[in-house]
């Protein structure tokens, strides 16, 4: 196993656990990158968590011209819900109101011949308001409604499949700068693996949460064994000479995906000011899906 530079950067024996959830890939296509990126930043917006957001929404990946169906520039992005319903209205919301409204868009099914699917074009047609038209290319459907720029060009559906989300790890440093350094060169990493997205901001969570609280209500509350701020008051997780710790989540379409892209965004975070990499995990009572760090490092990096 390559780990990169020399380092001293330990890596705890342990897993985090993520969850099964449903997934669907949209194809956004734009007449040039200000406009597309327009799109993909709305869209993506208020996407981070589950736990409050309908979905959480993260771009797989930037298109080329050659890449997309209109051969215009383009951007896969990827929504993961816990079902098919929630998902479906979610991925209706915001292509509605964040894509169509934007300037020179059209949307495509990333994930053609899926098990399940979403109405989208079959539920935004309506608002042509009995101007829109179909359209049907081989065996796909898409739909065109009249919008003040020409038409707004929307596949009739679009697949939904079984994915992972809540793969994450916890870069544990000596100091905030280290540690925004050494996220960001996990994230710009990762932003490469194909099939994954990490939803947060800027790829990164700085508000690690535990399940539950001590106020009636509330799902999830602070990671207190992780903030360093709380060191000496609750029994905590942090490494002693550890001033910042900040997380990356990762939601992805396979195990093997999710657990290629901790792995190479573990390997690009060590550095002699990282102390240590860790993960977050229930006791592995809540998901499924275990992924030890310490084999995955061995698994997918030579």
């Amino acid at each position: 196993m390559s780990t990169g530079p020399t380092h001293s950067t330990e890596i705890e024996d342990t897993f985090a656990e993520a969850f099964s959830m449903r997934y669907a890939r949209l194809i956004v296509t734009a007449i040039d990158a200000y406009w597309l990126d327009a799109a993909v930043r709305e869209f993506c917006g208020f996407g981070s968590s589950v736990i409050q957001c309908d979905a959480e929404v993260g771009v797989e990946r930037h298109l080329e011209p050659t890449d997309t169906f209109d051969g215009r520039v383009g951007a896969a992005l990827l929504v993961f819900g816990f079902d098919d319903a929630k998902l479906t209205k979610s991925i209706q919301k915001r292509t509605g109101q964040c894509l169509m409204t934007c300037p020179t868009t059209a949307v495509f099914d990333g994930l053609p011949g899926s098990e399940s699917n979403a109405p989208l074009g079959d539920h935004l047609r309506f608002f042509g308001d009995g101007f829109q038209k179909s359209k049907v290319i081989g065996d796909r459907r898409y739909w065109r409604i009249p919008v003040m720029d020409g038409e707004f060009l929307v596949e009739s559906e679009v697949g939904i499949r079984a994915g992972i989300g809540g793969g994450n790890f916890l870069v544990q440093s000596r100091d905030q700068p280290s540690g925004l350094a050494a996220v960001r060169r996990s994230t710009a990493v990762i932003a490469n693996c194909p099939g994954v997205i990490t939803p947060f901001p800027g790829g990164v969570v700085r508000s690690g949460s535990k399940v539950g609280s001590r106020y009636d209500g509330l799902v999830a509350s602070t990671s207190d064994r992780h903030c360093p701020s709380l060191r000496g008051r609750v029994d905590s997780d942090i490494h002693p000479q550890a001033n910042c710790v900040y997380e990356i989540v990762i939601d992805g379409e396979s195990f093997e995906q999710v657990a290629k892209a901790m792995a190479h965004g573990i390997q690009a975070a060590l550095s002699s000011d990282i102390l240590l990499i860790s993960a977050g995990n229930y006791g592995g009572k809540l998901g499924k899906h275990h992924f030890y760090l310490k084999q995955i490092m061995s698994d997918f990096l030579e």
